[in-house]
């Protein structure tokens, strides 16, 4: 006849038997769904970096412009002319990996300079210019498909 064993003991064998695979899959599909709503969170506001990052570009790009203006008393066709002049140290390239554009005199000021925006192409609602108030990620149009 086998004698009964205490409770303490049954707890303990229990203790030991350690995590389920269904408490495991449970806990990894929690952390999967913070994680998710994180990345989809973190990637709207890069989206939005970009184009601020293109709007104070264009700004310091105006004022490089000016200077190279009153330094040469012509105006810069391209970057390089800025940085021939010593105006700027390096050429850069818009948050997209284009070139500015920067056209002299301009259209709507002395210098317009313009960057394609989110679809790299010129002549988009997505566009930034130097004429234009700042927009955001949604009104330029910045969605994955364009990426």
């Amino acid at each position: 006849m086998s004698t009964p064993q205490p409770q303490t003991q049954i707890a303990a064998k229990a203790s030991e038997r350690g995590m389920t695979l269904i408490e495991i899959l449970v806990v990894l599909a929690i952390i999967g769904l913070v994680m998710g709503g994180v990345g989809v969170y973190a990637f709207g506001q890069f989206k939005q970096a970009r184009i601020d990052n293109a709007w104070n570009e264009i700004r310091q790009l105006e004022m490089n412009v000016e200077t190279y203006m009153m330094q040469a008393n012509k105006c810069p066709k391209s970057m390089q002319d800025l940085k021939a002049r010593g105006v700027i140290k390096k050429v850069t390239k818009d948050p997209w990996g284009q070139d500015w554009v920067i056209k002299c005199p301009g259209e709507h000021g002395d210098a317009d300079i313009s960057s394609g925006g989110p679809d790299k192409q010129l002549g988009n609602d997505d566009d930034v210019n130097s004429w234009e108030t700042k927009k955001t990620a949604e009104e330029a149009g910045d969605d994955d498909k364009k990426e």
